[in-house]
């Protein structure tokens, strides 16, 4: 299937490495000239690198998407090297994990400015050049939590589900101009993210990563953890021109995971 994305601009954001990494690999893949932004400059220029290796067209913005100039500056930046932004997908790394009681205020300020304001600021950025054109597709990755709250994860669990409304939000408002707004929610996957979450679980309780990991497969209806390969391509279908006519959704990618009806 053509999924119509040749020569389609997209930013990932925190596309260096994991789910970010694997969603620019597979739009690049598929024809889409892709930007990607990460804090680190040296994880960022090998995932580029990767990417225009294997024929694919991709240009890296070193940045910090909780800092709103930073986000500013990918936008135009993309603009000046591929065109306008016709894909976005927002994405950020975890925030820190813990009960309430161990958080701080300045926990639930970082943790705000990296999940919900970085994809209210970059919708904002890009929705104006989209609208001119009537069309396009923003994708937010969030996670399972948003759904079925991770226990330990109140930060997480917390802000992911106010992307996921601010989302369905937008997403009526900007339809009838040609424009989707989804949820990508990503189950437990094998990134390093999770990798580390295992181990702090494992330091916590007392027993090994691959003891926490085995439990998180036991309660997965496939028995096993996500790919990131997996979960790109439902980000690439959600991008395509095929999925034109579906918007305001949360899909979850997460091997049966989530227990709710909807």
């Amino acid at each position: 299937m053509d999924l119509g994305l040749r020569d389609r601009v997209a930013i990932v954001a925190a596309g260096s490495q994991g789910l970010g990494r694997a969603i620019a690999t597979v739009l690049a893949a598929e024809g889409a000239r892709v930007v990607i932004c990460a804090r680190g400059a040296d994880p960022l220029d090998a995932a580029c690198r990767a990417i225009i290796d294997a024929g694919g067209r991709c240009h890296g913005v070193v940045a910090d998407v909780s800092v709103p100039a930073d986000i500013a500056h990918v936008v135009s930046d993309a603009e000046r090297v591929f065109g306008p932004t016709e894909i976005l997908v927002t994405n950020t790394g975890g925030p820190k994990s813990g009960r309430f009681d161990t958080l701080t205020p300045d926990d639930w300020d970082a943790a705000t400015r990296q999940l919900l304001h970085s994809a209210v600021g970059f919708a904002r950025a890009v929705l104006p050049g989209m609208r001119a054109r009537r069309w396009g597709r923003i994708i937010n990755v969030t996670s399972i939590a948003a759904k079925q709250p991770v226990d330990g994860l109140m930060l997480s669990n917390s802000l992911r589900a106010g992307v996921v409304a601010f989302a369905r939000t937008l997403a009526n408002e900007v339809a009838a101009e040609g424009i989707t707004v989804n949820n990508l929610l990503p189950g437990y996957t094998r990134t390093d993210r999770v990798v580390d979450l295992s181990a702090q679980m494992a330091a916590a309780g007392g027993t090994t990563p691959e003891e926490i990991i085995q439990r998180w497969e036991a309660e997965i209806p496939m028995r096993r953890l996500g790919e990131p390969a997996d979960f790109a391509a439902m980000a690439a279908f959600l991008a395509s021109e095929q999925a034109s006519y579906v918007t305001g959704q949360s899909i979850a990618v997460d091997g049966g995971w989530i227990r709710g009806l909807f």
